[in-house]
């Protein structure tokens, strides 16, 4: 698969854009899995930090990251547990720069 094609390539540099299609790559089975329990989307979330840190991103890289994907799951997929509700009106209800620490604390209780 080409560099183009992941939100993040080899300089860590973030593509917003390929956002959609990252997660669409994931089969709707799997996302189903990982949505449906808020233990998996956790185990999900802290794998992918732990790859991005040993890409040597930095924690504000991985709290953009995971700010971009919170947008791209408050806008398009529905909550499928409490805690995931919880996220969202949390999301909703903040402004930008409280969505930027809620991503922030996000990939802290990951890590």
């Amino acid at each position: 698969m080409s560099e183009n094609k992941h939100m993040v390539d080899k300089n860590d540099r973030l593509h917003e854009e390929e956002v959609k299609s990252t997660v669409d790559r994931i089969p709707e089975e799997e996302r189903g899995k990982i949505l449906e329990n808020f233990d998996v989307f956790k185990n999900y979330l802290g794998k992918r930090v732990r790859i991005g840190e040993k890409m040597g991103m930095s924690e504000e890289q991985l709290a953009k990251t995971a700010e971009k994907v919170a947008d791209y799951l408050a806008e398009n997929e529905e909550p499928r547990n409490r805690e995931e509700k919880l996220l969202k009106e949390l999301w909703n209800a903040g402004t930008e720069e409280q969505q930027h620490m809620l991503a922030h604390m996000l990939v802290r209780m990951v890590d």
